[in-house]
């Protein structure tokens, strides 16, 4: 569903259908789903971001409250598979269930961060983002704390791939030429402005081929 139409009919299909921690990568083990409830979308404030996630020429549609056992779910989230651009739409890739504040703050990030680096460093704009996933059911690496994947609070992003077909992934590129190290370097910082928790290839081995943009009011970017 394009998110940029009018938001009685995204409610209409709505109805018929590591905050504060650092994390590192583990294993995932998806419990079996308990409960799946109507979503929230009738909420003032998931209206609000709904409509906020459509002007911004995201594509996405509203998904089910599901409660997975364990703590684990998936609320108030959308299935993101493209926002807006200056130029047009760009493609995201490998999302599942996204949290919809989350989801409006990586639109402004890939809009106003990325695709406009990518023209100013590099020359042209982007096409694609390639992550690794947002939500899944899992605990912060070590640790007994559930991660903020298993509220579909953060989403792994692993490269991105220009109009003129140049793939930069954070793997790579973080030591590489100097346009794309200037390039990771720079979205980085950019996301720490919109995100609570952003962590990458700086600050452990876990993180070296992503970085982790997570929901949250702190300011704990490495």
């Amino acid at each position: 569903m394009r998110g940029s139409i009018a938001i009685s009919s995204v409610m209409a299909l709505a109805l018929a259908g590591c905050v504060g921690s650092p994390e590192e990568r583990s294993s995932a083990t998806t419990r079996p789903v308990e409960r799946v409830a109507d979503p929230s979308w009738e909420k003032p404030e998931a209206r609000t971001c709904l409509a906020e996630l459509g002007s911004s020429g995201a594509s996405f549609a509203p998904l089910p409250d599901r409660f997975y056992g364990a703590g684990c779910s998936t609320v108030n989230s959308v299935q993101l598979d493209r926002v807006g651009g200056d130029l047009g739409e760009l493609q995201v890739t490998n999302l599942g269930a996204v949290a919809c504040p989350l989801a409006n703050s990586f639109a402004g990030w890939a809009r106003y961060g990325v695709d406009r680096a990518a023209r100013q460093i590099f020359g042209s704009p982007l096409a694609r983002i390639e992550t690794m996933g947002s939500y899944s059911c899992r605990n912060v690496a070590g640790t007994g704390r559930l991660s903020a994947h298993s509220r579909a609070e953060a989403i792994d992003v692993g490269a991105f791939v220009l109009e003129d077909g140049r793939r930069i992934s954070v793997k790579a590129g973080w030591n590489a030429s100097r346009e794309e190290r200037e390039f990771l370097r720079v979205i980085h910082r950019s996301a720490c402005k919109r995100f609570g928790t952003v962590l990458g290839p700086d600050y452990n081995a876990a993180h070296h081929d992503h970085l982790h943009l997570e929901l949250g009011s702190g300011s704990f970017c490495r």
